[in-house]
């Protein structure tokens, strides 16, 4: 018996590594890496999640739903990079490592002491709170286990984590660090929940849908036995001869809760492999291509991610399409017979569930081309103008063909008319510059006090309009919906969460709250006794944690913060430490 229970033990690690290797993966080095925390890890997310904008660039590790976990180097290298942002990653340490990749550990609290000094020193130099700092191989080498810093909760997250990265030093391109052999346990397969259909048109032309591709039924999925997973009636009826799919599906892991992303899709027609979709080696400069992968009209209105398994013409994102067919993944019927398909969902530890139902064509749609609207061509620079409003967008802002369609309403307490661009659910690329001459004159010393406000048709923002030649006033924006010009002479709110004349001789830090209603806070001090100190943002608060810059004793301390459109505010606070 103590012979057998040895062998089970002896053998339990080599069975589980079988177990957790991906079916299909790079020849990533599978023992390099070490957990970066002390803790076991349990994923809140993966990589190549659908996030707004964005995929998940890395693995987010749960730190027990607190802050201040020992953060330690996962292998030898040296601190190449230190990034503070209000947003994004918050508090970021980068290291490159000997091999070819880099780690990147983000949303930390402190750096360990050597290194949050040399941080605040850049910091006082710059006068900015907010820092990248590059970094040479001899300033802060490191050892595998080293500590470097404290888990946190900072920029833009949401509960305490530690987001990693593995990146590719030569390209910066993050890959997906589960195929890097780190110590997690998954026996869960992905579990489908919808799948969707989408027309083509038979036009290259737009068609009468305003979406980007014409949409057809969803269907939930459901399990019918112990592998497959089916739509109720086993059969789906399509009326296109060209026809997208798209999958809704989550992932979980043992011991989490959390949803999580698949790592390979594959799509089969009559067991022919039609298209695949691999979530591995994602650029930051492709990221954004996630508003042509998902289906982003969904997303919008029902906040829903259903994933493409077919490539628009103008997605760019080449990396994760594989083995597509001729028609970049849309499954053809134009012999209008029925045919099996199935969809095959693999999670990054080789857990794996099908989806399998049939399909009956029942005649292809003709949709003719309509003259209500402006067709935008994908691929080709597309312009719009009349004598009040004028934007082009470039070749790469679209990702399918659109019927473009535009309106004009009054608002007497604008300074220009409203124009509704096309439909806010559908995607555009990057920034264009949008120009809008008003109608009503604006004074010369009120010019720089000009904003472009935006619609989407549940929430308004703004920006500063720039006074272009010949009346125009000229902002970069990234959306379709409603734009308008308005006057913005109102300066930020400052709140003070502490009393003037209090004694803070307890407190940690002094924060104030600071909103603007127009546009957005663009800067801001803190000044001690006539220095200036080190307030750090974290989305609407503005903090600065008492240091050996503020001494016992009394203080005068002057606040100022200044929105995009010049209107400066100022609080003044005495206080006693």
């Amino acid at each position: 018996m103590k012979l057998i229970a040895c062998i089970f033990f002896l053998t339990l690690p080599f069975a589980l590594l079988a177990q957790q290797k991906p079916a299909e993966h790079p020849d990533y080095p599978q023992d390099y890496f070490r957990n970066p925390l002390d803790i076991p890890i349990f994923l809140a997310g993966n990589f190549g999640e659908c996030r707004p904008g964005h995929f998940h660039s890395g693995v987010d590790i749960k730190t027990l739903g607190k802050e201040g976990q020992p953060v330690h180097a996962a292998a030898d290298g040296y601190i190449s990079r230190i990034k503070m942002e209000k947003g994004g990653f918050g508090h970021g340490l980068y290291i490159t490592h000997p091999n070819g990749y880099t780690t990147l550990y983000a949303h930390l609290n402190d750096f360990v002491p050597a290194l949050q000094k040399y941080l605040k020193k850049e910091q006082y130099e710059k006068k900015r709170w907010d820092v990248d700092i590059q970094l040479s191989p001899g300033q802060f080498p490191v050892k595998k286990g080293d500590q470097i810093a404290w888990s946190g909760n900072t920029g833009a997250s949401t509960a305490p984590h530690l987001h990693f990265e593995i990146r590719n030093t030569k390209t910066e391109h993050p890959l997906n660090p589960e195929l890097f052999g780190l110590p997690i346990v998954d026996n869960i397969a992905p579990v489908p929940a919808e799948v969707a259909f989408y027309y083509g048109s038979v036009y290259d032309a737009p068609t009468l849908s305003a979406t980007l591709v014409k949409r057809g039924d969803t269907y939930k999925v459901t399990k019918t036995d112990n592998v497959d997973f089916g739509v109720s009636n086993d059969t789906v009826l399509v009326c296109a001869a060209l026809t997208g799919i798209g999958i809704n599906v989550d992932d979980f892991m043992d011991g989490s809760d959390n949803t999580i992303a698949f790592y390979t899709a594959k799509l089969y027609m009559d067991d022919s492999l039609q298209a695949q979709v691999t979530l591995d080696n994602i650029g930051y400069d492709e990221t954004r291509y996630i508003n042509a992968y998902a289906d982003y009209r969904t997303k919008e209105q029902h906040h829903k991610w259903v994933q493409c398994l077919f490539q628009l013409p103008g997605n760019r994102l080449e990396s994760i399409f594989n083995n597509l067919n001729t028609n970049n993944g849309k499954l053809d019927f134009t012999n209008k017979q029925p045919h099996k398909v199935s969809i095959v969902l693999i999670d990054d530890k080789s857990n794996s569930s099908n989806v399998v139902f049939y399909v009956n064509p029942k005649g292809i749609a003709f949709y003719p081309p309509t003259n209500d609207c402006t067709p935008f061509y994908v691929n080709k620079t597309n312009s719009f103008s009349n004598p009040n409003i004028s934007f082009s967008l470039d070749d790469r802002q679209l990702y399918d063909h659109i019927c473009f369609s535009y309106k004009i309403s009054r608002d007497a307490t604008a300074y220009s008319d409203k124009y509704q661009l096309h439909y806010p659910y559908v995607p555009i690329h990057h920034y264009f510059d949008l120009q809008i001459k008003p109608n009503k004159t604006i004074p010369f010393d009120l010019r720089s006090k000009v904003v472009m406000m935006y619609s989407d048709d549940k929430d308004e923002d703004g920006r500063a309009a720039v006074f272009s030649e010949n009346g125009w006033y000229k902002a970069k924006v990234r959306n379709f919906g409603t734009y308008w010009l308005d006057i913005d002479t109102t300066a930020p709110v400052i709140k003070s969460l502490q009393k003037n004349g209090a004694n803070l001789s307890r407190a940690k830090q002094i924060t104030f709250e600071v909103k603007d209603d127009a546009t957005s806070v663009k800067s801001f001090n803190g000044y001690l006794d006539g220095k200036w100190i080190c307030f750090e943002q974290h989305n609407n608060s503005f903090f600065y944690k008492f240091d050996e810059h503020c001494m016992r004793g009394k203080h005068k301390l002057v606040f100022k913060a200044e929105d995009e459109n010049g209107n400066e505010a100022k609080y003044e606070l005495n206080f006693t430490r």
